[in-house]
């Protein structure tokens, strides 16, 4: 899978560097074209001598290029590379990539990257534990970075603990994965709607819920990292993604979000339905401010379209559709009666009596459950991790049927 990819390694000052000869070497070995940067402090540990003559480039590490003034473009080398790979990933590397620090070439050409990047840590094991580091990571994973765990073993330290840098092998097949997954749904058209809806009382107020977006951002991303073309229908939220894979169409009302969802639902493969739309708006919106006066105040509210009802009507056999259910009783039975009374494939049933579920939360636990009543549970699970467990369901049914 990675003959021809464009591989960028950029390696920093760390006793693993020595492991970066074998990763350039397995990577060219696989038909990868390899260009390395290196840290001034990496050079202390393995030569650019060694790494320019294993990868059949020059290694990079200043913005000078030679005395004559021309420079390292660090911008097109981040057009360039399919993947970055920051290996070994020291502490301080990973701080300043974090917080946008970009006081070395690496650095720069990591803000500058559009391609995946990998990070994998190596450090010593109470430094990698430290919560600095750890929240650093977690940071560099919400920008949509892959993180390749450090593993344990025997440190430069002499402790035995995790912070040993990934084998070049593991990288290798990190990498694999990645360019097998986006191969997966090429060319596949998928539709995404997420967050809440708001409906108008008046000029100011609305009707709406605690939604925040994040299963269905989470998911939009996940169909975009398998290399599928997605059309993401969003309702008011903070959340924003920069993956060039994904058009967001932003919505506020039910009404919005059902017109948008209808344009492009016949050309869908696969839609997944993740927002939470509001079942009622008031029967009429007021032009002005409502002004409190009585102590009563009466609202009259109609039913909104539903969306994924009135779309699983016109659903043809050629696509595949997911839904939500999120309850806080009889689950399962609700769960069930809207696999049938909305055409779904498959639903995604969630419910806000387990910790750490539902709205709003990074987390999730869901039940998976197919139109045959077929039901897989999982634990709570980062939302991301929880989109990968609904993608997988996905293909595996699709595959069955194909």
């Amino acid at each position: 899978m990675l003959q021809n990819k464009k591989i960028i390694i950029g390696v920093c000052g760390g006793i693993a560097a020595y492991k970066v000869a074998y990763l350039i070497r397995g990577l060219v070995k696989e038909g990868a074209e390899v260009k390395v940067i290196m840290t001034s402090s990496a050079q202390k540990f393995i030569t650019p001598l060694t790494l320019s003559t294993l990868s059949k480039n020059p290694v990079l590490s200043s913005f000078q290029k030679n005395d004559s003034g021309e420079w390292n473009n660090h911008v097109e080398l981040g057009l360039w590379a399919d993947a970055m790979v920051i290996a070994p990933a020291t502490a301080s590397t990973i701080a300043k990539c974090a917080t946008g620090n970009s006081d070395n070439f690496l650095c720069s050409v990591y803000l500058s990257a559009r391609c995946p990047v990998f990070f994998a840590p190596a450090m010593d094991l109470d430094m990698y534990r430290h919560s600095s580091v750890q929240k650093n990571l977690s940071t560099l994973q919400s920008y949509g970075n892959n993180i390749i765990d450090a593993e344990e073993g025997e440190l430069a330290s002499g402790l035995i603990g995790v912070g040993r840098m990934a084998e070049p092998a593991t990288i290798i097949a990190a990498l694999n994965n990645h360019f097998t997954k986006k191969k997966l749904l090429k060319e596949k058209k998928i539709l995404i709607t997420a967050g809440p809806t708001f409906e108008a009382l008046d000029p100011v107020r609305f009707i709406g819920n605690h939604s925040s977006g994040k299963m269905g951002y989470a998911l939009a991303e996940a169909f975009a990292e398998y290399g599928g073309e997605v059309t993401l229908i969003s309702g008011p939220t903070h959340l924003k993604t920069g993956n060039t894979g994904i058009r967001v169409v932003n919505v506020v009302s039910a009404q919005e979000m059902y017109e948008a969802t209808k344009e492009v639902f016949n050309s869908t493969d696969i839609a997944v339905f993740a927002a939470a739309v509001a079942d009622y708006r008031p029967c009429s919106i007021a032009p002005q401010k409502i002004k409190k006066t009585d102590a009563v105040y009466n609202l009259e509210l109609v039913k909104n379209v539903d969306i994924a009802k009135e779309l699983g009507k016109v659903k043809t056999k050629k696509q595949f559709t997911v839904g939500f259910a999120l309850e806080t009783d009889s689950e399962l039975v609700n769960a069930f009666n809207k696999i049938k009374s909305k055409n779904f494939d498959l639903i995604v049933l969630n419910s806000l009596n387990d910790p750490g579920a539902g709205f709003k939360h990074d987390t999730n636990r869901i039940k998976i459950i197919d139109k045959n009543n077929k039901m897989k549970e999982f634990e709570l699970k980062d939302k991301k991790e929880v989109a990968l467990d609904i993608i997988e369901s996905i293909l595996s049914l699709i595959s069955k049927h194909e």
